[in-house]
C-alpha cells in the first residue's frame, strides 16, 4: 500500500507539477480507465476467481451468499437502503479484482458494510457488526473470521480500499425512481404501488 501514490495526495499533486502536460494527460486517461468498473460478459466470465479454479456458477452463489449477508445484517442494524446497496457494489468490485478462494466472502461482505456505513454517513462500530454476523452464520462460517474477527475485518478494509482505489462514492437509482415517480399525475395509491415495485427489482 505504502509503495503505491494514491491519486489526490500530496505526493501526487507534487508529481503532476513536476511532469509535462502530456504526461498528465496520459496520468488522466489512466484514472478513468482505472475508475471503469463496467464490465462485459466475457470478463465476467474470467474473473481471478474463475481463473482460480471456481466455476462460474459457484461465484454468483459466492457472491449472492455475501450480498445476502450484507442486506439481513445491514437491515438487522436499520441501516438505510443506499448503504447496504453501497456495501453489495464495493463486495462486487472486489472479487473483480481478487479471488474467493483468498478472501472468505463473508469477512469481505462484513468488511464492505462497515467500510460502506462510513461512506455514507451511517457508521456502525465494526464489534457490532461482527455480533450480527454472529448471529446469521453457523460454526463453520463464522470460523473464516479467524481468532480475532475485528482485527480481521479492520486488516481487509485496507486492502478493499486499495483495490476499489479509493472510490467510494457509489450513485444509486432510488432518489431518480423518487423524482420520476412525483411527475406522475393520477391515483395516488397506484402510483405509490408502482413506485414500490420499482423499488423491488432495483433492491433485486
Amino acid at each position: 500500500m505504502d509503495s503505491e501514490t494514491i491519486p489526490g495526495s500530496a505526493s501526487s499533486s507534487a508529481s503532476s507539477m513536476n511532469n509535462s502536460s502530456n504526461n498528465s494527460n496520459q496520468r488522466s486517461s489512466s484514472l478513468i480507465q482505472q475508475y471503469n468498473w463496467y464490465y462485459d460478459k466475457t470478463e465476467l466470465k474470467r474473473t481471478p476467481s474463475i481463473l482460480d479454479g471456481i466455476s462460474y456458477e459457484k461465484e454468483r452463489m459466492y457472491r449472492n451468499e455475501g450480498a445476502r449477508f450484507i442486506l439481513n445484517a445491514g437491515l438487522q442494524m436499520k441501516l438505510r437502503y443506499d448503504t447496504l446497496a453501497t456495501g453489495v457494489v464495493y463486495f462486487h468490485r472486489f472479487y473483480m479484482r481478487h479471488s474467493f478462494k483468498v478472501f472468505p466472502r463473508y469477512v469481505t461482505a462484513a468488511c464492505c458494510l462497515f467500510l460502506a456505513g462510513k461512506a455514507e454517513e451511517t457508521p456502525k462500530k465494526c464489534k457490532d457488526i461482527i455480533k450480527i454476523a454472529r448471529t446469521l452464520m453457523d460454526d463453520n462460517q463464522f470460523s473464516t473470521f479467524g481468532e480475532d474477527p475485528k482485527e480481521e475485518v479492520l486488516t481487509l478494509e485496507r486492502i478493499v480500499l486499495q483495490t476499489i482505489r479509493f472510490d467510494l462514492q457509489v450513485e444509486h437509482p432510488y432518489k431518480y425512481l423518487v423524482s420520476y415517480a412525483k411527475c406522475f399525475k393520477g391515483n395516488k395509491d397506484k402510483i405509490q404501488s408502482m413506485l414500490q415495485m420499482a423499488w423491488t427489482f432495483t433492491n433485486d
